[in-house]
């Protein structure tokens, strides 16, 4: 009997003691959890989606999703075979004065416009976790570092999840960052990294904030859900309206298939440019990540000109071949006569310029 208390100390002190590493972030408090209390989005102690949001799909289990994403068969192709193709674009030497969109892998990418420059996301460890040896980049989509992100007007934040969210990247970067953007809650894990109170813009959905040039960035819904800890839902998930004098740029973020898309696209379109999530899914996790087919209705239902899709290549946080979601997203683009841009990791898209076309890099 005192050996098993003894080793359940143990194991609760050794939880405390990882959980209380800088990486896991910070819980909100104070002033913060004031303001995340009387947020209309926020019932029943956490924040909510729109609609009822299940974590997982009817007709699936949890220990048998969970046990087949760790134990079970994998995929030959889950992980690319050899390094992927990636072209390293010198982001310091790009010319202010151009408007430009440059993938860095995963959800994280690199936008100059209007003068302005924008870090989405950005994750440029090795790895998408707190821990090094899980969760590790694909040799090729690794070729960005955090020393290569050039001084930033803004740090814009989706959520709060680790492979959105990474705290060497986002330390790193601190002093190079005008602002960060991020949803209610969220600040208070930059501000253990150092950023100040001053440096952030933390709002939620609907709220609208002008930026430098005349550039307006508008915290719009997703469908999803957050948390680095055991609790979930603690800090809010936002996608993204970004509108300069010349374009609208619709950043999704993660999310689930809802009728925001649509909302979205009514109220803020038609957009020249969709930043949309396509990968890391499975029929299971439906309504958190949507399928490919989804994003192609996402894609029609914000009225987007060019859709531009990341959220792949990078990690293998699902149980799909690695290239799939191109694949997917490619041929059913095809079939509803729709753009997709499909830039290599690194590669330039020029965002004035309409007639872009681009190899199809994964299938070689």
């Amino acid at each position: 009997m005192y050996w098993i208390i003894a080793m359940g100390a143990i194991l609760v002190a050794a939880y405390f003691i990882v959980i209380n590493m800088k990486a896991f972030g910070a819980v909100p408090g104070g002033k913060r959890l004031e303001r995340i209390k009387k947020s209309r989005l926020y019932k029943k102690k956490q924040f909510q989606n729109i609609n009822h949001t299940p974590s997982i799909a009817e007709g699936y289990k949890m220990s048998k999703v969970t046990y087949d994403f760790f134990l079970g068969k994998k995929d030959p192709l889950l992980k690319p075979l050899k390094a992927i193709p990636s072209i390293h674009t010198d982001l310091r030497s790009i010319d202010r004065n151009t408007d430009v969109f440059i993938w860095l892998g995963h959800s994280s990418y690199y936008i100059q416009t209007d003068g302005i420059s924008f870090l989405i996301d950005p994750v440029l460890s090795l790895y998408g976790s707190p821990f090094k040896y899980f969760n590790k980049a694909f040799k090729g989509a690794d070729i960005f570092k955090p020393e290569d992100i050039p001084n930033l007007d803004y740090l814009v934040i989706t959520h709060d999840h680790f492979d959105h969210l990474d705290y060497p990247t986002v330390e790193s970067i601190q002093d190079r960052t005008g602002m960060a953007i991020v949803p209610l809650g969220v600040g208070a894990h930059l501000e253990r990294w150092g950023y100040t109170e001053n440096q952030l813009i933390e709002e939620e959905w609907g709220t609208e904030v002008e930026l430098k040039n005349n550039i307006k960035i508008t915290f719009t819904p997703a469908r999803h859900f957050s948390g680095r800890r055991l609790k979930q839902n603690d800090t809010l998930w936002t996608s993204y309206v970004l509108e300069t004098s010349t374009k609208k740029i619709f950043l999704g973020g993660d999310s689930g298939y809802d009728s925001h898309f649509k909302m979205i696209g009514e109220k803020y379109g038609p957009f020249d440019y969709a930043i949309l999530e396509n990968g890391q899914y499975g029929d299971a996790w439906r309504y958190i990540h949507t399928l490919p087919e989804d994003v192609i209705q996402a894609s029609i239902e914000v009225n987007a000109k060019q859709i531009i899709p990341v959220h792949s290549s990078k990690f293998a946080l699902a149980l799909h071949p690695w290239n799939e979601p191109l694949q997917k997203i490619t041929s059913l683009g095809k079939e509803k006569g729709l753009h997709i841009l499909t830039p290599m990791i690194g590669e330039v898209v020029k965002l004035n310029q309409t007639d872009q076309q681009f190899k199809t890099w994964w299938e070689d």
